[in-house]
């Protein structure tokens, strides 16, 4: 069966724009911060928050480990001077080694989520400086798969492509004109040398999110995955990753003891009180 992930780019840029420009002055703010990596997906937030606040009024933040690929550092830099936004270049290595080499024999998982929290200490040191709130630069396929760091680079005061499928993001980068080089490169979260998106994963984004179109959008049950023709061991893997993920798309639970629970009872707009 075909499955079409087209959108249509000029009006998910200007709801997106209208998006963060809401999300930001809703609250009394004018700024945003976006840790700026070098790929697509923060590429994406990055531009769509230039076009809703203004390029002085977005704060690009590059936060390389030794390790990381020249590559992001440049690609990242060819954004800040397309667009002439202020920006700080912070690396994290001094931050997590002395951590890493205290933990002998730490998984490459392990380092990968230092390194994505200690990132999101300097985006949030980076809010209070620049007087900005921090933009999210996580897909919806890496959300539903939770193929996130909880307190790294899931945490954000809003995301405005959380609802966009990694193939989409593609399709609005073209069109938000961002350079092909970032578009063309294979997605990594540029955690450790070679490592990459899909390897990781053990499948394309290509072929997961038709999967998840139908998983999520469409409300099939796996088995009718199955019929529509995909593997499945594939569609088990994916919809087995959705559940187990589940806790990560939520805030945590707060045991209920009075009346009015935070979360439960206690109920209010995000921007109540401003």
């Amino acid at each position: 069966m075909e499955i079409n992930l087209s959108i249509d780019p000029d009006l998910v840029r200007k709801i997106l724009t209208e998006f963060i420009r809401s999300e930001i002055t809703r609250v009394g703010y004018s700024h945003a911060v976006v840790n700026l990596s070098g790929g697509i997906d923060s590429a994406v937030s990055f531009v769509l928050s230039v076009e809703a606040l203004g390029p002085q009024n977005v704060l690009a933040i590059r936060l390389p480990y030794k390790s990381s690929s020249a590559d992001s550092l440049e690609h990242a830099q060819m954004l800040i001077d397309q667009f002439g936004c202020p920006s700080v270049t912070i690396p994290i290595t001094e931050m997590t080694d002395p951590f890493i080499a205290c933990q002998p024999g730490m998984s490459e998982i392990r380092k990968g989520n230092i390194m994505a929290r200690a990132r999101m200490i300097i985006a949030y040191d980076q809010s209070e400086a620049f007087k900005g709130l921090v933009v999210g630069t996580g897909n919806k396929t890496e959300i539903l798969l939770g193929y996130t760091t909880l307190y790294g680079d899931s945490a954000c005061a809003f995301n405005p492509i959380g609802d966009l499928y990694k193939t989409q993001v593609r399709q609005l980068a073209r069109a938000l004109g961002i350079p092909e080089p970032i578009i063309a490169k294979p997605p990594s979260a540029d955690l450790w040398a070679g490592q990459t998106d899909e390897g990781e994963l053990g499948f394309t984004y290509s072929e997961v999110d038709k999967l998840l179109y139908l998983l999520i959008d469409q409300r099939y049950r796996p088995e009718e995955c199955v019929e529509a023709g995909f593997d499945e061991n594939f569609v088990r893997q994916v919809f087995e990753r959705i559940r187990k993920n589940q806790f990560k798309r939520v805030l945590p639970p707060i045991a209920k003891l009075s009346s009015r629970t935070v979360g439960y009872d206690f109920l209010y707009l995000r921007d109540w009180g401003t």
